[in-house]
């Protein structure tokens, strides 16, 4: 399938019944050479792309065309579809949204989009930070820096915001062999006691479960609304409804859940009695 895919023509895309959907998963997950179910699945998820693009885009210089990063998000996707497994228990717009997101920041923190000439200016003001900072004894304002240079404000505020360097989380601090990731220096400042994340997990699982039950359209609103912070109008234009049937379809997930949790609290309750 080609990676330059047309995302204005979404909209005119068949979205397949949940059953439908779940069928063609069944087929490519028994053979995975089957190119056509593969595909199949691209265009049926290629809305997560158009999703993610949307998100990073607005971080990014302008240098960086929106195609390119389409682009990324497409292989990342290929590659979720790919190594996906029913058996890890996770939802499968979940995993391709983690995929695709990282499928394009390694691609952009891996080329230097930027032109030699603006990437000169870059290392000018950030070398000009640094003098000044040893001078003063604290980080420069933005205005110290381009009095420094002899450049307006706003120039510099411009430049800067065109600077591509991303670090990752996973990245080593320091080179040594014993050096630590990134990741593993930040405090979690909300961790809970051991009962808190026995109970915490519970529910998480059971809400997997609920989540699990929903048909595939509900399920998705809730991933994307609860869990990718997306706004209802957001939604409906990423999968091509309109906001006020993605707002009803909302309200209908959130009572199906009430009933689903509830109808699980009962079951438990009645076993234990029985015991």
């Amino acid at each position: 399938m080609s990676q330059n895919f047309d995302f204005t023509s979404y909209n005119n895309i068949k979205r397949l019944a949940e059953d439908e959907l779940e069928a063609i998963w069944a087929e490519y997950l028994k053979d995975k050479t089957n190119k056509a179910a593969r595909d199949t699945l691209i265009v049926q998820y290629i809305y997560l792309i158009r999703y993610v693009v949307g998100r990073v885009k607005v971080t990014l210089p302008s240098t960086i065309s929106i195609e390119d990063i389409a682009g990324y998000g497409v292989e990342g996707l290929i590659n979720a579809i790919e190594r996906y497994s029913p058996q890890k228990n996770t939802r499968f717009e979940t995993y391709a949204l983690i995929r695709i997101r990282g499928a394009i920041l390694d691609k952009i923190r891996s080329q230097d989009f930027l032109p030699r000439s603006l990437r000169k200016k870059i290392k000018d003001i950030k070398n000009a930070q640094e003098n000044l900072k040893q001078e003063l004894g604290r980080m420069p304002t933005t205005v110290e820096v381009a009095h420094y240079l002899d450049m307006e404000p706003d120039k510099v505020t411009q430049i800067l915001s065109e600077d591509t360097t991303m670090t990752s989380l996973y990245d080593k601090k320091g080179s040594s062999d014993d050096s630590i990731e990134i990741i593993d220096t930040i405090e979690d400042t909300n961790k809970l006691n051991p009962q808190e994340q026995a109970e915490e997990k519970n529910v998480k699982q059971e809400l997997e479960k609920a989540l699990q039950r929903l048909p595939e359209r509900e399920r998705i609103i809730m991933v994307l609304y609860y869990q990718e912070n997306m706004t209802l109008k957001e939604i409906g234009e990423t999968i091509g409804m309109s906001e006020s049937r993605v707002c009803q379809l909302h309200a209908q997930a959130i009572m199906k859940l009430k009933n689903i949790l509830s109808e699980n609290r009962t079951t438990r309750l009645q076993k234990s009695i029985i015991a």
